[in-house]
C-alpha cells in the first residue's frame, strides 16, 4: 500500500528528525508527501488517478494497454505516464512497460479553509 499525504517539506523534515532522534518509530509504510492539496490534484488530475486505478496491483504493463483500459487515446495517456513517471509515482521497468508496485493506495490529509490574509 502506498499512502498519500499532503505534508510541507517542514513537517517531512521535522518528522525525520524525530525518527533520527528516536523519538518516535519509523513507519515503514511507503509515503508521498505532497506540499499542498493544490499540487497533489495537478499531478493526480481525474485522468492520471485512472492510470494510476488501472495499475494498481496489475504489475507492469504497455503504455498502449493502459490507454486502452482507460478508454482514451495514447497520445493522451502517454502524456500522463509521462507525468506521473517524472513525479516518482509510476516506474518504467527495462522493457519499457510501466508498473506502480502497490496493491492499494491510501489518501491521508485533512482540508481546511483557504488562508485569505497571506494573499
Amino acid at each position: 500500500m502506498l499512502v498519500i499525504e499532503i505534508k510541507s517539506s517542514e513537517e517531512v523534515f521535522a518528522e525525520l528528525d524525530r525518527e533520527v532522534d528516536g523519538e518516535i518509530v519509523a513507519d515503514p509504510t511507503p509515503r508521498y508527501s505532497f506540499a499542498s492539496f493544490d499540487s497533489m490534484h495537478k499531478a493526480l488530475a481525474p485522468n492520471r488517478m485512472a492510470i494510476m486505478r488501472t495499475l494498481t496491483g496489475t504489475g507492469p504493463i504497455s503504455i498502449r494497454e493502459i490507454a486502452r483500459r482507460v478508454g482514451r487515446d495514447f497520445k493522451g495517456v502517454h502524456s500522463d505516464v509521462t507525468s506521473l513517471i517524472a513525479n516518482g509515482l509510476l516506474y518504467k521497468t527495462e522493457d519499457g512497460r510501466v508498473i506502480f508496485p502497490y496493491s492499494r493506495i491510501h489518501f491521508d490529509f485533512e482540508i481546511g479553509g483557504i488562508d485569505r490574509s497571506a494573499a
